[in-house]
């Protein structure tokens, strides 16, 4: 009665207003109703140290605080964090308290004006593992494996697929009437897996899910878009039949094989972007998490200690919009980085850059232009184009490794296309306006970046 009611209650704060892909042009997202959706979003995995319900939901209610009130939307959250998991075969008691805890996060999600992307399962294995860090979950679930023997057993044979799709049958029974969930991820980082099977087991799975859940998105994640070995996974997937949002992981990694991963953040972040959308240009593509850590993901990054104006966060965030992604990056590192450094002001100079902006008329054509002193991100777009240039000479490298700070940059110009020019620094929070004069703008001093939108020829 208790989750029929806040169904109920669902519907009539959200109305009917589902997030789906948009009709008009499908690599952006739009409401049920008709609006534009932009996510502006976050990881916020799980609670890391604390245990006790009520302290749970009141550090979650923070952080969904501290997202919304700077203009953030979404949140992702691991329902797989034992938590919040349950065992389709465990008892009806317990089955129901982990549901009504997923209720209540939901409801505090939507009392903040969130939407939630909710991850369904993680584990790699059914052998023990430990906890690899402090406030990191175990990716082992060895209570399975007397039923299952092993992980590719699982992913291959009917008992273990019926097992998953119990819990979404139980999951669906709850929540598939729900607009504040955008959508359900089937696992993280399935690649990630020691064993086989599971390429086979989310073609499959995408089309059960979609089932279940008809009015919210489905979507699959693998690990670290880190090597080139990667690319033809990430190509396969991004284009598969039922993965509605091809979703991208990529992290700062000293460790990594692609050099990419090595350079500028904005360079980490925006190649993954545009590497996605070559290969599924039919659909929303999200850099889903993203952040920095240390060789071959042992840890979070020590970079994160001096980040204290948020470097890394602000690349992470824009980075990726500009490169074509629907919507900001969703940064990893919610507790160890942002919260440590109390960076939520970055998510209100991303809102307050995109404001007012509908993805979707303006049918956006990401440019990317290397300049002698800017890297310049263009959205060219039908009735304006959006420009983020970034500092080429000042990166994570030169602020936090070698302590130089970012120099101000003053006198450079811009060819653009239009008669004047709209400018934001992210910065400083400050707006400006300056004309066009023979094709360029000339643009303010500036330290690291500047988002100008010019109005497109009549």
């Amino acid at each position: 009665m208790r989750l029929l009611w806040f169904a109920v209650l669902s519907q009539l704060v959200w109305g009917q207003a589902f997030v789906q892909v948009s009709k008009s042009d499908p690599h952006y997202l739009e409401l049920s109703s008709g609006d534009a959706f932009l996510p502006i979003g976050q990881n916020i995995g799980w609670e890391r140290f604390a245990t006790d319900e009520n302290e749970v939901f009141a550090r979650t209610g923070t952080r969904f605080r501290n997202l919304s009130r700077n203009g953030g939307n979404l949140a992702r959250v691991w329902l797989s964090h034992p938590f919040y998991d349950f065992d389709p075969g465990a008892d009806a008691a317990e089955i129901q308290l982990k549901l009504n805890r997923i209720a209540r996060l939901v409801s505090l999600a939507r009392q903040h004006g969130l939407r939630l992307k909710l991850c369904i399962e993680h584990f790699r294995t059914l052998k023990a593992l430990p906890v690899v860090f402090p406030g990191s979950v175990s990716f082992g679930k060895p209570e399975l494996a007397p039923l299952f023997g092993d992980i590719t057993s699982f992913y291959t044979n009917e008992p273990g697929r019926q097992w998953y799709l119990r819990k979404l049958n139980i999951l669906a029974r709850s929540f598939a009437d729900e607009p504040t969930i955008l959508g359900w991820e089937l696992w993280n980082e399935i690649n990630a897996s020691q064993g086989t099977g599971w390429e086979e087991w989310t073609r499959v799975m995408l089309l059960e899910t979609k089932k279940r859940f008809p009015r919210q998105l489905v979507m699959q994640t693998l690990g670290s878009f880190d090597r080139e070995s990667s690319a033809e996974l990430y190509r396969r997937f991004s284009t598969m039949p039922g993965n509605e949002l091809a979703q991208v992981h990529r992290y700062l990694d000293p460790g990594a094989r692609l050099e990419a991963c090595r350079g500028p953040f904005d360079v980490v972040a925006a190649s993954a972007v545009a590497s996605l959308r070559a290969f599924a240009n039919d659909r929303p593509v999200f850099l889903s998490e993203v952040g920095a850590v240390e060789a071959n993901h042992s840890g979070p990054s020590k970079l994160y200690e001096t980040d204290r104006e948020g470097i890394l966060l602000h690349d992470g965030l824009f980075a990726p919009f500009f490169a074509g992604s629907a919507g900001s990056g969703h940064f990893w590192h919610w507790q160890d980085y942002i919260e440590r450094q109390n960076l939520w002001s970055h998510f209100a100079r991303f809102a307050e850059a995109v404001r007012g902006l509908d993805p979707r008329v303006e049918r956006f054509e990401p440019i990317t232009v290397v300049h002698e002193r800017l890297r310049v991100y263009t959205l060219r777009g039908q009735r304006h184009s959006l420009i983020w240039v970034r500092d080429r000479g000042s990166d994570w490298k030169s602020e936090l490794v070698e302590g130089r700070p970012a120099p101000i940059l003053k006198g450079l110009t811009l060819q653009v296309s239009g008669r004047k020019a709209a400018i934001y620094d992210p910065w400083t929070n400050r707006h400006s306006t300056a004309r066009v004069r023979d094709g360029r703008v000339t643009l303010p001093p500036f330290r690291r970046s500047l988002v100008i939108r010019v109005e497109a020829q009549p």
